[in-house]
């Protein structure tokens, strides 16, 4: 049911944004903007309903919280600078769109170093004298 409202809403402001687009550009991208972030928000609380999985999960296997939570940031950061520069290219800004994706991509190899660190101690660690 929820995707059906999803689609609905996206079909709508498709609809709504194409009649705009001609004679106020504007707002045919405010009406874009707006559908965007309402469909996020509305997938916030579903996100939320997996985090919490995901930290039980993490919990009996044993793995370190830290982990756990660098690897979720991780992925925050990946969606949120895609649903950024989505709607900076949806603007027509292609350059700050390729900015936004680079950010996010230099941001993900700096939380993602001490991970790497531990992957490759722990390969080392196995390895034959």
């Amino acid at each position: 049911m929820d995707m059906i409202q999803i689609v609905g809403l996206g079909l709508i402001a498709a609809i709504l944004s194409l009649l705009m687009r001609e004679q106020k550009p504007i707002f045919a991208f405010l009406i874009t903007a707006f559908t965007g972030i309402t469909i996020f928000l509305f997938l916030i609380g579903k996100i939320g309903t997996v985090l919490d999985t995901l930290e039980e999960l993490a919990a009996a296997s044993g793995v370190q919280n830290v982990y756990l939570k660098t690897i979720l940031k991780i992925i925050g950061i990946a969606y949120i600078a895609e649903f950024g520069a989505q709607i900076v290219r949806d603007a027509g800004q292609d350059s700050i769109a390729s900015k936004i994706e680079l950010a996010g991509k230099v941001l993900i190899i700096v939380l993602a170093v001490p991970i790497i660190g531990i992957i490759i101690e722990t390969v080392v660690k196995l390895l034959p004298a």
